[in-house]
């Protein structure tokens, strides 16, 4: 299996893919226009469970240092701008997404 995450924050999508096949469609809330979320190709390097703050059950975090793909403790806020530029998830979503890729899956973030 070759898997990797398609994001989109033109649509607040996250979109997981094996190869060319699409898996699994999942909505996102992403960063503020102060703080947007940044485009561009980068791994998951770490996974964390019951991270402290407001990251919800699972924190998967970026290549890019201080971002990353998390829960939320405010569901209220998926397929909106509101984070610091990180991706949310709902807890049960990225609970599941958690449970497909393992480190070193490629994420590629565009408008």
């Amino acid at each position: 299996m070759t898997l990797w995450i398609d994001i989109s924050v033109n649509t607040f999508q996250l979109k997981l893919y094996d190869a060319s096949v699409l898996l699994k469609t999942y909505p996102i809330a992403i960063g503020k226009v102060l703080t947007p979320t940044p485009t561009g190709n980068y791994i998951i390097i770490n996974k964390e469970l019951n991270p402290d703050g407001p990251f919800g059950v699972l924190w998967m975090g970026l290549s890019k240092p201080h971002y990353g793909i998390h829960g939320t403790n405010n569901p209220a806020s998926i397929g909106k701008n509101v984070s610091h530029g990180c991706i949310r998830m709902y807890n049960h979503d990225v609970l599941e997404l958690s449970s497909f890729v393992p480190t070193s899956t490629n994420v590629y973030i565009h408008k």
